[in-house]
């Protein structure tokens, strides 16, 4: 596998982002210069330490109530992590069991299961997204849930569709003569050998979690105002485009390397794990 990965360009840069990311967040408390919520109206609206009237106090510059904005940019990263990987993983347990109940069981449980993801699919994800979180509300566990009901429906198709051809193979008959129980056959021999395309999809869909967060923060709909998100200092530099372009470029610029880390990284893992894939 890593033999493999380093003959690829693309994969190594996907997960040079990602794994250069993960180390930000973790170690924010470290590497951040200041406390990201400090307010100093004094040094407000610094520009970056490249341009004129910059200070390298300031790396980044700051932001209309004088907060860091590197530091910001670090500990935002935490929050982008936490729903992408927490999300994602929601999804996909929920996802990878209703799709191996309908196409195990198949009759009415297949229906209606089916109905709901058809259902589902036919809102646009993000607005989706935007209903859940106006009725259930910010907070960094509600925007978990959001990304965790609006996301599952994929790995449900994907597994219920290998299951329906794994299900008749002869190794799983001789199971079933043998006194296997259907809970054993799920997750003891159908699962494992879906896991290499859901771990794909987890990947690829990651991305699409950091965007509606960002997209959910920039809203105000997102995590509580105080926490500093990617997509929250988006949102606060829109009045400061034409004067203050950095506060808006910088945490965009975060955004969409991030994603392109984790697409690259998993245009990678669908090569290597499954070829045949069609997406």
């Amino acid at each position: 596998m890593w033999n493999n990965l380093k003959e690829s360009k693309t994969g190594i840069l996907g997960l040079s982002i990602v794994l250069l990311v993960i180390v930000v967040a973790f170690t924010a408390t470290i590497i951040s210069p200041y406390d990201p919520v400090k307010q100093d109206i004094i040094n407000k609206m610094k520009p970056p330490a490249w341009s004129e009237g910059g200070t390298w106090d300031h790396i980044f510059g700051t932001d209309q109530l004088g907060r860091d904005i590197l530091s910001r940019l670090i500990y935002g990263s935490r929050v982008t992590l936490m729903v992408a990987f927490s999300g994602t993983i929601l999804a996909g347990i929920v996802g990878v069991v209703m799709g191996a109940i309908s196409g195990y069981y198949g009759g009415w449980i297949d229906s209606l299961i089916m109905r709901i993801v058809d259902i589902q699919l036919s809102f646009p994800f993000i607005l989706l997204a935007l209903f859940i979180a106006a009725v259930l509300g910010s907070g960094l566990q509600n925007i978990i849930l959001i990304a965790g009901l609006s996301g599952w429906v994929r790995y449900a198709r994907l597994v219920r569709g290998e299951i329906l051809s794994i299900k008749e193979m002869e190794y799983i008959e001789a199971i079933r003569s043998l006194g296997g129980s259907n809970m054993r056959i799920i997750f003891r021999h159908i699962l494992p050998n879906v896991i290499s395309p859901v771990i794909v999809i987890a990947t690829l869909e990651m991305a699409k979690i950091i965007l509606m967060e960002a997209s959910l923060s920039y809203l105000g709909l997102g995590v509580p105002i105080e926490i500093p998100t990617w997509g929250r200092m988006l949102s606060d530099s829109r009045v400061h485009l034409v004067t203050s372009p950095w506060m808006a470029i910088l945490p965009g610029l975060a955004i969409t390397l991030t994603v392109l880390g984790v697409n690259l990284l998993g245009d990678w893992l669908r090569d290597y794990l499954d070829p045949k894939l069609d997406f």
